[in-house]
């Protein structure tokens, strides 16, 4: 995860799914990550699962996606449980360390996240007001660190596929198993909230 040492943000693209397109079934998830200025990064897969599980569960079935380099090799694994509401999502390094977790919290007007590191304290939040439904504040008490932010893909792929881009936008002295959370919820925000 070295690559992410000195960036300041991520692009993350979702590559069209044409089984998705054709017919109508969810098919599993591949990504393209970048820096900030389009230079290509990783990959991420999601790793095959059960056609039950994808036709009954949709969007909030669990899933494991492997983010590899160049090699195929794996750098990060992103790990998902079944969970109704509450989410939960753990990033785990190459060596199968955990580096933190990401849960969904009850919120009536917004959507609200938390962020742990790996000793299970509480670091940061999420928090997508009501007005602004593509845009997830990384915060710290009320002090704005930066942001996961959808984008706009355009009209045929917003309404004809599930494919989404996210940008996310960190401080560019935070350590990399920070930057690597944040990476990880970006598939979190995306399965929640944009798979449908």
């Amino acid at each position: 995860m070295e690559r992410l040492s000195l960036i300041t943000g991520l692009v993350v693209r979702q590559q069209k799914e044409w089984g998705e397109i054709l017919l109508n079934f969810e098919t599993k998830n591949r990504y393209v990550i970048s820096d900030e200025s389009e230079k290509y990064l990783y990959l991420a897969v999601e790793k095959a699962s059960s056609v039950l599980s994808r036709y009954f569960l949709g969007a909030y079935r669990p899933f494991q996606i492997f983010v590899l380099s160049e090699g195929n090799n794996i750098v990060l694994r992103i790990v998902r449980s079944f969970r109704f509401y509450f989410h939960h999502l753990e990033v785990i390094d190459s060596r199968g360390k955990l580096l933190g977790v990401i849960e969904r919290r009850f919120s009536l007007l917004h959507r609200v996240y938390s962020v742990f590191n790996a000793s299970g304290a509480e670091i940061y939040r999420l928090d997508s007001p009501l007005l602004s439904p593509w845009t997830f504040q990384i915060k710290n008490g009320e002090i704005d660190y930066g942001k996961i932010k959808k984008k706009w893909s355009g009209l045929l792929k917003e309404g004809f596929t599930d494919t989404d881009n996210f940008g996310v936008v960190f401080p560019a002295e935070w350590d990399i198993k920070l930057k690597a959370l944040f990476l990880g919820a970006v598939f979190l925000i995306d399965f929640v909230h944009f798979e449908k």
